[in-house]
C-alpha cells in the first residue's frame, strides 16, 4: 500500500469527532509550520528523497504524503500521488501565487494571512490576488429585469422595448 493510501485511511479511520478535532488541530499546526518554513526560506523546490524531505519537515512520510495532497495543485507539474512511497524522489517545483489562490479556494486564512508571505508576493499582488478570487467566486445574473435598460442598446426600458414581444 502507497503512502497517500495510508494517508487516506488513517483519515477516513477517525471515527470520534474527538478523535477528528485531535488530529486535524495536530495535523494543521504541522502544516502551518511548512508554509512558514517554505516561505520564510523561498524554498521554490521540495527536492529530494520523499522519506528525507518528511524528517526535514517533521513529519512521518504517511503524514508529509497527506501535505503533498495539499500543495499539490499549487505545484507547477503535479505529483502522482498514488505512486509515493518513502524513496521516491521528488523535484516538486512550487508556484506560489497557485499557491495563494488555493489557500484562499481553501479558506485557509491562518496561511494565507502568514507574515511570511511579505518576502514572496508583494502587499500590492497579495491584494490583486485576493480581489481576483473573490471577484471569481461571485455570482453573476445574466437576467435582464423589466426596468433595466434594454440590452439592444435602444436607450428603452427593456418592458417598452424587445420584452414587450415577450409579454405577447
Amino acid at each position: 500500500m502507497g503512502l497517500y493510501e495510508q494517508w487516506k485511511k488513517t483519515v477516513e479511520g477517525l471515527a470520534t469527532p474527538h478523535q477528528q478535532n485531535a488530529f486535524w488541530t495536530d495535523y494543521f499546526e504541522k502544516e502551518k509550520e511548512n508554509y512558514r518554513r517554505i516561505l520564510e526560506n523561498r524554498i521554490e523546490k521540495l527536492e529530494g528523497k520523499l522519506k528525507d524531505l518528511a524528517g526535514e519537515f517533521g513529519m512521518d512520510p504517511v503524514t508529509f504524503a497527506g501535505f503533498l495532497d495539499g500543495i499539490n495543485t499549487s505545484l507547477k507539474e503535479g505529483l502522482d500521488l498514488d505512486s509515493l512511497d518513502e524513496e521516491t524522489e521528488l523535484a516538486a517545483e512550487i508556484d506560489f501565487e497557485k499557491l495563494y489562490w488555493n489557500m484562499h479556494e481553501a479558506r485557509a486564512d491562518w496561511l494565507y494571512n502568514l507574515k511570511e508571505w511579505e518576502g514572496i508576493l508583494s502587499e500590492e499582488r497579495r491584494r490583486e490576488l485576493t480581489k481576483e478570487f473573490r471577484l471569481s467566486k461571485m455570482a453573476v445574473s445574466n437576467k435582464v429585469g423589466r426596468n433595466d435598460p434594454c440590452p439592444c442598446g435602444s436607450g428603452k426600458k427593456y418592458k417598452k422595448c424587445c420584452g414587450a414581444s415577450q409579454a405577447d
